[in-house]
């Protein structure tokens, strides 16, 4: 990963990039040596929202690491925070005012993991201010670390990454998720899902978000939505994304923030079309 740490972002000598592909392919190996290997199974907001040990394990390991090299940091991680929309949106007020904050998913893709299907990651970003300087989404299974930092491009194994060309929806393979939120969040998905089929070459639903929108980063897909989302799922995909040429707001159209919930990502040729059959459907927010 040379093209990544030269000109890191850094306090002193401690390169925050470094710390962050180095913790995150730690946690990603330990995470897959637990693969079946598993002792508890539970779950939290909904029966479709599951944590295991390994979830817990792995983001402790992350913080340990993190507030080593970094003792004054702030780390908001999934697994410190209660079940919920309500909470979750709590949990980031709360650090708002951090001016370094970690934003970590220790295990994203956790349905996956436990039912040994290959798709899940371990998602890091940095934010300073407010703002993402650093993002990493480490895939262990297929060892793809993808990395970013603010301004320097995003990288996989190496090679700066670029979205993807595709400028029609026709043409176009996106991806969106099945959240957990049964009764909220589901059925404004679904009516984008179902809207979008249609008018897109295909659709992929497969379980981990960060990894979505590291595809595409990556130019393996062409976008990505979905409704429901918290900080730590998109912060590192997010700079992925801003980093490899593509377009990432909320499904409004509105800049994306750490405070996006509800999120559409795209190499930036075919974001408008995106946003309007979302719109057309009905399917770019929760009903209050």
């Amino acid at each position: 990963m040379s093209n990544e740490g030269n000109n890191s972002f850094s306090v002193g000598s401690k390169s925050f990039t470094a710390v962050a592909i180095n913790t995150a392919s730690k946690a990603g190996e330990w995470v897959q040596s637990k693969l079946g290997d598993f002792n508890s199974l539970n779950t939290k907001y909904s029966s479709h929202d599951l944590v295991t040990e390994v979830d817990k394990g792995a983001e402790k390991m992350i913080r340990n690491l993190i507030q080593t090299h970094f003792p004054n940091h702030s780390i908001l991680g999934e697994e410190g925070v209660e079940p919920g929309p309500a909470a979750s949106v709590q949990a980031l007020k709360d650090v708002s005012e951090a001016e370094y904050l970690w934003i970590v998913d220790p295990l994203d893709g956790t349905t996956n993991f436990v039912h040994g299907f290959p798709f899940f990651s371990v998602s890091i970003a940095l934010a300073y201010k407010g703002e993402v300087i650093v993002g990493v989404v480490y895939n262990p299974i297929h060892n793809e670390l993808f990395v970013a930092e603010k301004g320097k491009g995003a990288y996989l194994r190496g090679k700066r990454m670029q979205v993807s060309t595709e400028s029609k929806l026709i043409d176009s393979l996106v991806a969106t998720g099945l959240p957990a939120d049964r009764e909220g969040a589901l059925p404004v998905n679904l009516r984008g899902l179902n809207a979008l089929s249609p008018k897109v070459r295909n659709i992929r639903v497969a379980g981990s978000a960060a990894l979505h929108m590291a595809y595409v980063a990556a130019g393996r897909l062409s976008g990505f939505w979905e409704i429901g989302l918290n900080s730590w799922d998109m912060a590192a995909g997010a700079l992925l994304i801003k980093e490899s040429g593509g377009s990432i707001t909320d499904t409004e159209g509105n800049p994306y923030t750490l405070n996006v919930r509800n999120v559409l990502a795209s190499n930036g040729l075919i974001h408008d079309q995106l946003q309007t059959e979302l719109r057309g459907a009905n399917a770019v927010s929760i009903e209050v």
